[in-house]
C-alpha cells in the first residue's frame, strides 16, 4: 500500500521498485487470514522454497499494522492465532528450513508431493505436532530428532527412498497411524513393539523378508498391510494380536497361513498371490468375525469342511488354485454374497454353473447336501440357513455374563423373546446398539433391579422415555449417534450414573439435568451443537474428571470453568471460540484450567 501511495504521489523510485520486486509467491491476504484462523494452505503454488515470512508469521509485526493505525477490533493483529496447520503439499521444495522451529504450535504439517531428500532436525522441536505427512518425496533417511515428537499420532512416509529406520522409533508412543509403504526397507526396528497405540500400520511394497515377532506387542493394531514384500513366513505370535481386524499378506512368498487363535475380531484376510498349498481347519476355525477371505492365485488343493464355521463370511475368493472338490457345506454360509472359483480343476461342478454367479452356485451346493441326507422323509438338518427363533437368544450370555445383547441387527424394535428369555436372571448389561430403534425399548423397565450398563448407541432415538429414568442402579449410559436434542428432568433420579456418552447427537444446550446428577465422572458431549455451559453449576459435579465438548458451537469458554479443579481431561478442540488459543489447548487440561483461572475478573 505504501508503494502504491508513493506511485500516486509521483515518487521517482516507484516504477523502478515495481520492476525489480517479483510478485510474492504467497499473497498477503493469505497470510492475514492465517493469522486469524491458525491455518495456512500453500499447496500447488510452484514454490521452490518457503518464504521467510511464512516461518516468521507469528513473530513479525504484520505489514498492515505499520500502515494503518485505525483498523477496527476485528483486525487487532496482537490477538493473532498461532499457526497450527501448515500445508505445503505439491510444490517443488528440495529442503525445509531449520526455521520450522519458529512455529512451535503446529499440530499438522503436510509437505507431501515435493522433492525433499532430507528433513531438518529442528522438526524434533515441534512438540505439539500430531500429524506429519512427508509422503511422495525422495527421503533417504529420517533424523533421530524426529523420535522426540511424543504427541505425534499420524506419520506418513510412503513413497520415499527409505532403506532403514532409526532404532528409536518406539519412542513415538502416541502414534496411531504409520504408513511406510513403497520404500526400500529390508527390516523393521524391534522397538516397533513399543508402539502400543498404533491402530494402522502399512508396510506394503518394501523388501521385507520377515516380520519381528515383537510386532505382536502392538495391542491396539487393527490394520496391518504387508502386501508385496518377500515374506516366506509370518511369526506365529501374530496370532495373539487380539485387536487385529484387517490383515493384508498378498504378493509375498508364503507357503502356509498362520493359525489365528486370538484374532477373534479379524474381519478381512487377504493372502492372494502367494505359494500356499494347504488350508487347514486350524487356520480357520477361530476366525468367527471373518467377512472377507481372499486366497486367489495360490496352490491350494482342498478346502476343509470347517470353512462352514465362518458364519459371517461375505466374500470368498479361491480363484486360480488347484482345488478339485468343494465341501457342500459352503452352501450354508448365510452371509456369503461373492464366491470366486474360476481357474480351478473342479470335477463336481460344471463350468456353465460357475458362470451363473454366486447365488446359483450356493443353491446347487445346498441341493447336494440334501442329496446326502439318506432318508428324504426326515426333517432337514438345522443348518446356518434355518434360524429358529430360539437361536437368536444367547442364553449363555444371559446366565454367565449377565448380558442381554441384540446389536447390529438393523431392528426397529427389540423382539419380545429377548426380554422373555431373561426370566428371573439378573441382567447387568444391555447392548441394543447399531439398530434402527426410534425409542427406548419400554420393556427395559423390567430389568431395573439389576441393570447397571445400557448401550443404545447408533440408533434413531429422538427422546428419552421415562422407562429409562427408573433404572436406579444405572452407572453407565451410552446413547451416542442418535437424534437427541434434550434429556428429561426425571433423569435426576439416576443418582448412581457415572458415565454418560451423548456424542454425535443434536444438543444445542448443555442438558441442565446433568448438573444435578452428582455421581457423574465422565460426560461425553462431543460433536453436538452446544453453544454454552454454566461453570458454576458444573462445579457442583465434584467427581467430574472428564468433559468432552469437542466440535460444538462454543463461541466463548467461561473463565470460571477454570475452577472445576476435579477435571483431569477437558476437550474443547473444534469450537469457534478464539481464546484459549490452540497452542494453549495443546498443552493439556491443567494448562487450560490455569489459563482460564488467570482470566477470571478480580
Amino acid at each position: 500500500m505504501a508503494a502504491a501511495r508513493r506511485a500516486a504521489a509521483g515518487d521517482p523510485r516507484a516504477g523502478f521498485r515495481r520492476a525489480v520486486e517479483p510478485s510474492p509467491a504467497v499473497p498477503q491476504g493469505l497470510i492475514r487470514a492465517a493469522r486469524k484462523s491458525g491455518q495456512l494452505n500453500l499447496s500447488g503454488r510452484n514454490l521452490g522454497e518457503v518464504p521467510q515470512h511464512v516461518w516468521r508469521i507469528n513473530l513479525d509485526t504484520p505489514e498492515e499494522a505499520h500502515q494503518n493505525l485505525s483498523f477496527g477490533a476485528a483486525d487487532r493483529w496482537w490477538e493473532q492465532t498461532d499457526l497450527t496447520k501448515l500445508i505445503l503439499a505439491s510444490n517443488k521444495l528440495q529442503c525445509l528450513s531449520e526455521d520450522v522451529k519458529l512455529l512451535p504450535a503446529l499440530t499438522v504439517l503436510d509437505v507431501h508431493d515435493n522433492q525433499l531428500t532430507s528433513l531438518p532436525s529442528a522438526l524434533g522441536q515441534l512438540e505439539n505436532l500430531q500429524k506429519l505427512d512427508v509422503s511422495h518425496n525422495k527421503l533417504k533417511g529420517i533424523p533421530e530428532e524426529l523420535m522426540q515428537l511424543s504427541h505425534l499420532k499420524s506419520l506418513l512416509l510412503h513413497h520415499n527412498e527409505l532403506s532403514c529406520l532409526p532404532d528409536g522409533f518406539g519412542q513415538l508412543v502416541n502414534l496411531e497411524e504409520l504408513d511406510l509403504s513403497n520404500n526400500h526397507l529390508t527390516d523393521i526396528p524391534t522397538s516397533f513393539a513399543l508402539l502400543i497405540n498404533l491402530v494402522r500400520l502399512n508396510l506394503a511394497c518394501n523388501q521385507l523378508k520377515n516380520l519381528p515377532a515383537d510386532i505382536s506387542a502392538m495391542k491396539s493394531l487393527r490394520q496391518l498391510d504387508c502386501t508385496k514384500n518377500y515374506l516366506e513366513t509370518v511369526p506365529s505370535k501374530l496370532a495373539t494380536m487380539a485387536s487385529l481386524e484387517q490383515l493384508y499378506l498378498r504378493k509375498n512368498k508364503l507357503r502356509s497361513l498362520p493359525e489365528f487363535p486370538s484374532c477373534k475380531l479379524l474381519k478381512e484376510l487377504h493372502a492372494g498371490e502367494n505359494q500356499i498349498e494347504i488350508l487347514n481347519a486350524e487356520n480357520l476355525k477361530h476366525l468367527n468375525s471373518l467377512s472377507v477371505l481372499e486366497l486367489r492365485d495360490n496352490k491350494i488343493k482342498s478346502v476343509p469342511d470347517e470353512i462352514a464355521l465362518l458364519q459371517k463370511l461375505e466374500r470368498l475368493d479361491l480363484a486360480n488354485n488347484d482345488i478339485s472338490r468343494l465341501p457342500y457345506t459352503l452352501g450354508n454360509l448365510p452371509q456369503l454374497k461373492f464366491l470366486a472359483l474360476e481357474g480351478n480343476p473342479l470335477r463336481t461342478i460344471r463350468r456353465d454353473l460357475l458362470q451363473k454367479g454366486t447365488q446359483e452356485l450356493l443353491k446347487y451346493l445346498r441341493s447336494k447336501i440334501q442329496d446326502d441326507v439318506t432318508n428324504p422323509n426326515e426333517e432337514p438338518p438345522v443348518t446356518a440357513m434355518t434360524l429358529p427363533s430360539e437361536s437368536r437368544v444367547n442364553m449363555h450370555a444371559i446366565t454367565s455374563l449377565k448380558l442381554l445383547e441384540y446389536s447390529e441387527k438393523q431392528a426397529a424394535v427389540i423382539p419380545d423373546e429377548m426380554f422373555n428369555a431373561v426370566g428371573s436372571n439378573p441382567v447387568a448389561t444391555v447392548n441394543f446398539s447399531k439398530n434402527q430403534l426410534s425409542e427406548v425399548p419400554p420393556r427395559i423397565v423390567e430389568l431395573k433391579d439389576s441393570l447397571c450398563d445400557v448401550n443404545l448407541g447408533f440408533n434413531k432415538i429422538s427422546s428419552i422415555s421415562l422407562e429409562l429414568c427408573v433404572l436406579h442402579k444405572l452407572t453407565h449410559l451410552d446413547i451416542r449417534n442418535n437424534f437427541l436434542t434434550s434429556l428429561p428432568e426425571e433423569m435426576e433420579a439416576l443418582t448412581r450414573l457415572q458415565v454418560i456418552n451423548l456424542s454425535f447427537n443434536r444438543f444445542k444446550v448443555f442438558p441442565s439435568v446433568l448438573y444435578r446428577i452428582l455421581a457423574l465422572e465422565t460426560v461425553l458431549l462431543g460433536n453436538n451443537q452446544v453453544g454454552s455451559i454454566d461453570p458454576l453449576q458444573l462445579k457442583k459435579l465434584d467427581r467430574l474428571g472428564t468433559l468432552d465438548l469437542q466440535n460444538n458451537d462454543l463461541l466463548q469458554v467461561p473463565p470460571e470453568l477454570g475452577n472445576c479443579e476435579t477435571l483431569r481431561t477437558l476437550l474443547l478442540e473444534g469450537n469457534p471460540f478464539r481464546t484459549p488459543r490452540a497452542a494453549i489447548l495443546a498443552k493439556g487440561t491443567a494448562a487450560v484450567l490455569e489459563y482460564l483461572r488467570s482470566r477470571i475478573p478480580a
